[in-house]
């Protein structure tokens, strides 16, 4: 709405697809990088035992910090060749995924906004969002999957009306 740039921290697992909004900012540095990091090891807590690979891109903001705080926990970092977005496809999904879908069809406001806006999507995305990789199932499923052709469903706005779920009606 300001015109201004806002960036954002994601961690997205590779096995499960689930997503983890770890920050936004306008003015993001090294420090606030391995901070988020940090905050996201901990976010984690007993689940980052299972971490083996961080794949990311090379990215000055991504500091020997940030790679420490996941080397100490034993994670193995790789960086993807330069210019080769195809070798995070994940990541890159996602972005195009949450842009198509939510950002790109609503004024952003600030930074408390776009928060908002995406903890919800992330919801949507983790718990109801159906992905074909996973058989059509969510990341965390927190509702069965409704068979829509046996009974009657009961639609559910989220984001105000932009995006729409669907569950078996009571």
């Amino acid at each position: 709405m300001f015109l201004r740039r806002l960036y954002v921290l994601f961690f997205i697992d590779h096995g499960t697809r689930r997503v983890h909004l770890a920050g936004i900012t306008a003015h993001p540095t090294g420090a606030w990088v391995a901070q988020q990091a940090r905050n996201l090891l901990m976010d984690l807590e007993d689940h980052a035992d299972g971490l083996k690979f961080l794949i990311r891109n090379r990215d000055a903001k991504f500091t020997t910090v940030f790679d420490g705080v996941f080397t100490a926990t034993g994670v193995r970092i790789i960086k993807t060749p330069v210019r080769a977005p195809r070798a995070n496809a994940y990541a890159e999904r996602l972005v195009l995924t949450a842009r198509t879908e939510v950002t790109d069809r609503m004024l952003i406001f600030g930074e408390r906004h776009l928060r908002t806006i995406l903890a919800e999507y992330e919801g949507h995305y983790n718990g109801r969002r159906p992905h074909r990789s996973r058989h059509l199932r969510p990341p965390r499923p927190d509702h069965p999957v409704a068979d829509l052709s046996q009974e009657r469903i009961q639609r559910r706005p989220v984001l105000g009306g932009l995006i729409n779920e669907y569950e078996r009606a009571a």
